[in-house]
């Protein structure tokens, strides 16, 4: 990050160094649920707030100076949730895409969308299409979103279009490097990330950007996602700050 870099960031804490702050957080949002029936309310009404939190995290990211932000959002697991609750959450997805498409227009957010797309209901499929292309070239923050998103399913999904090109003719099995592979997740061209965060105290990564975590710093909180607001957001970034990032290196 340049130092004209430094001068244009907003509000961050004196205390956070811009050059040790990570490049690429990624989020595990959980708790939505256990927040809404701890305040005794419909489980959906966590999943509204949490949109909240993401929002005002997109925002502080950008503020502060982090480049890249990825959210899982649905995982492949989720489908097996009560119907009702997985109905909510597409047109939930659907709704937020629609309002805050402008806003992120605005703002110079990219936005991209992660996962196997193509099973989720149609009129989806659109929104999040014209959402990408809206944002294509926006360069402020690049947001991902990991939707119907599993890591195992990504793995597999490269080895098989590798293995196409093996059997084509296009690619010797020798010349099959990390950067080959890379080039073929759904998060190609995105760096990996530095820091995961996961709310709620849960100790899993939950079939989450498995190869792109290799040397993620994995923070903790007992927060759960509703919760989680810019001080969380600090406490994290300060504990990331203390920590020795050696890469398998001494």
């Amino acid at each position: 990050m340049t130092a004209q870099h430094h001068t244009e960031l907003q509000n961050l804490p004196p205390d956070l160094k811009p050059e040790l702050l990570p490049r690429h957080v990624a989020v595990i949002m959980d708790g939505n649920g256990r927040w809404a029936k701890r305040q005794g309310l419909p489980r959906f009404m966590g999943h509204k707030r949490g949109v909240d939190a993401l929002k005002d995290l997109l925002r502080c990211c950008k503020d502060w100076g982090i480049q890249a932000l990825t959210a899982y959002a649905f995982s492949t697991e989720n489908w097996g949730r009560p119907q009702e609750e997985v109905d909510f959450l597409m047109t939930l997805f659907q709704r937020v895409l629609r309002q805050e498409l402008r806003e992120m227009v605005q703002e110079n957010v990219q936005i991209k969308f992660v996962g196997n797309l193509s099973a989720l209901p149609q009129s989806l499929q659109e929104e999040i299409s014209r959402s990408m292309e809206r944002t294509s070239e926006n360069p402020s923050i690049r947001f991902t979103v990991a939707t119907n998103y599993g890591g195992r399913q990504e793995i597999l999904h490269a080895c098989r279009a590798i293995a196409d090109q093996v059997k084509q003719g296009l690619l010797q099995p020798h010349e099959i490097d990390e950067a080959t592979f890379e080039r073929h997740l759904y998060t190609a061209g995105i760096y990996d990330p530095d820091l995961l965060i996961r709310t709620s105290g849960e100790m899993r990564i939950s079939n989450f950007l498995l190869w792109q975590m290799a040397y993620a710093e994995i923070y903790i909180t007992e927060t759960l996602w509703p919760d989680f607001d810019r001080t969380e957001f600090y406490r994290a970034l300060c504990a990331y700050q203390l920590r020795e990032r050696r890469f398998g290196k001494i």
